[in-house]
């Protein structure tokens, strides 16, 4: 049974929690989806906080709460539902890959044009060669992932169709934040992210920031304030990088990692910088 099929019985469960409308942007921009205004007053989602919040590296999974975390999680992903999470970088909002309801909410949800992609989280670098046509030496994925990076390269067919359909290409995270590891591990399958924010907004680096979508999530997972001050440059997001060309590379979106991912490509691996295309 296709990914879609699968999750077709939850669409009128996850239209109805989301409580979301649709508007047409155009035939080039693709469809555009806004959330109805005002916002819906409901209890809103559950908000579930991380012990030690804010610690990236090294969170032990037996903390009162973490298992906790990661079931709840686990079971509204697995619901079609949309979930907020913390990452190295930014706050985001993760669903099921596999569910194209819940990539259609996520859309709705941050008013965002179906024609901009969504990024693939994953827990382990051996999984991008399930999900991806991998191009790089294996020493190059280590070397940037996990961390700050996503990593543009050309999607395989286990992938869902309805998932960034307008591109052969997907972009792969990993972040380097021991409850999305996690996350992704226990999920056992690919996650969409992308920002927890409106599309014409600000990115987020603590819950409070984007209150305003909490009626519209299921659950919304506090992993303290990211990052260390408030300086434009710490919402900036991942470095985005294409590596789909062989022997080359492209930065798409200089994001937070820049300097170090482009010395690691360059002066390690000897790629060439060439023009990205994949947004």
């Amino acid at each position: 049974m296709s990914p879609a099929r699968r999750c077709r019985g939850m669409r009128a469960a996850v239209a109805a929690s989301v409580g979301l409308s649709e508007v047409s942007a155009g035939s080039r921009s693709g469809r555009l989806f806004r959330p109805l205004s005002p916002a819906p007053a409901a209890p809103g989602a559950r908000l579930l906080r991380l012990p030690g919040s804010g610690a990236v590296q090294a969170a032990s999974p037996e903390r009162a709460g973490w298992t906790e975390a990661l079931r709840a999680a686990v079971a509204e992903l697995r619901a079609g539902a949309v979930v907020a999470v913390p990452t190295d970088t930014l706050y985001g909002l993760a669903c099921a890959a596999s569910c194209s309801a819940a990539l259609r909410a996520v859309y709705r949800l941050k008013g965002r044009s179906e024609a901009k992609p969504l990024a693939v989280c994953l827990g382990r670098v051996a999984d991008v060669y399930r999900y991806c046509r991998v191009r790089v030496p294996e020493g190059l994925l280590k070397d940037l992932l996990p961390g700050p990076v996503t990593l543009v390269m050309e999607r395989s067919e286990e992938l869902n169709k309805d998932l960034n359909p307008f591109t052969p290409l997907v972009g792969i995270r990993i972040p380097d934040h021991a409850f999305m590891q996690d996350l992704a591990q226990m999920f056992e399958g690919p996650l969409a992210l992308t920002s927890a924010n409106l599309s014409s907004q600000a990115s987020s680096l603590n819950v409070e920031e984007f209150q305003d979508l909490w009626p519209q999530l299921s659950l919304v997972i506090d992993g303290g304030q990211i990052g260390g001050g408030q300086s434009p440059e710490c919402r900036l997001g991942s470095t985005v990088v294409d590596l789909s060309v062989p022997g080359k590379f492209g930065i798409i979106r200089p994001g937070c990692a820049l300097e170090s991912t482009t010395a690691i490509l360059q002066q390690k691996y000897g790629l060439l910088p060439s023009h990205a295309s994949y947004l």
